[in-house]
């Protein structure tokens, strides 16, 4: 799975938001998009993935314009972890993840044994009776990741992923992202963790891509201190890494 975009433009309410965006994510890549608050990074995932429409330019999923393919198709081939999700959902786990096969035609058994093998992927065998609204903020993110992986698709698009988790669930729900293997494009804040975690980043600033690439040859003390206004300096750390037994 191949995705593309090329001269992409956004407006809302007649102002442009994103102007002629390029971006590539190859079968297999985590992709991180990065940038400072309001640059337009949200905007233009949520152009990926259809809520929003381009003024300009081309998405393409696997050569196929993603706008112009039907709703249910265009479910089949991306999956969507999105920010606004509903905390209080009154549904179970089980409930939550079952949504995901909403683009096939239904089969009970075959999508239960789906999502019960989503669920175990994420380390949640044993949630399924659990009331969504009853987890926590990590538990909640790992359903959602769930939900998104029984949709089968083999292109995943994360909006914000780690925003409200504490640093342990931050690294659990990112470890459990890079190791399903699947062509990802996420919204992160964190430069340390977009940069340990992503095969290429692209940034963004005031609406443009204005750089890509592997994090070690994007992040460069210029260009952070261009794009975010500040001084990137190198000093004596704590670096934190996941707990294998957590899992």
């Amino acid at each position: 799975m191949r995705l593309d975009l090329a001269g992409v433009a956004v407006a809302i309410d007649g102002h442009t938001i994103v102007h002629e965006a390029d971006l590539l994510v190859d079968d297999g890549e985590f992709v991180g998009l990065v940038g400072p608050n309001g640059c337009g990074k949200s905007t233009l995932l949520r152009t990926v993935y259809r809520a929003l429409r381009p003024a300009a330019g081309l998405i393409a999923v696997d050569g196929d314009d993603v706008h112009r393919l039907p709703a249910r198709e265009a479910a089949r081939r991306t999956a969507v972890v999105a920010q606004e999700t509903p905390a209080d959902l009154d549904f179970t786990v089980a409930e939550i993840v079952l949504m995901g096969r909403t683009p096939y035609k239904p089969d009970a058994v075959a999508d239960e044994k789906l999502c019960g093998l989503a669920l175990d992927r994420v380390g949640l065998a044993g949630a399924a009776d659990r009331i969504f609204a009853t987890l926590s903020g990590g538990e909640k993110q790992r359903v959602l990741l769930a939900r998104a992986l029984a949709q089968q698709t083999r292109l995943l698009l994360l909006d914000e992923p780690t925003s409200h988790l504490d640093i342990r669930h931050q690294l659990e729900l990112l470890h459990l992202v890079r190791e399903q293997g699947i062509a990802t494009l996420a919204v992160l804040h964190d430069l340390n963790q977009a940069a340990a975690f992503c095969d290429r980043l692209y940034v963004m600033n005031a609406g443009r891509i204005v750089a890509g690439g592997p994090p070690e040859q994007v992040l460069t003390p210029d260009l952070i201190s261009e794009v975010y206004g500040v001084r990137a300096v190198h000093r004596p750390q704590l670096v934190f890494e996941r707990l294998q037994e957590e899992r």
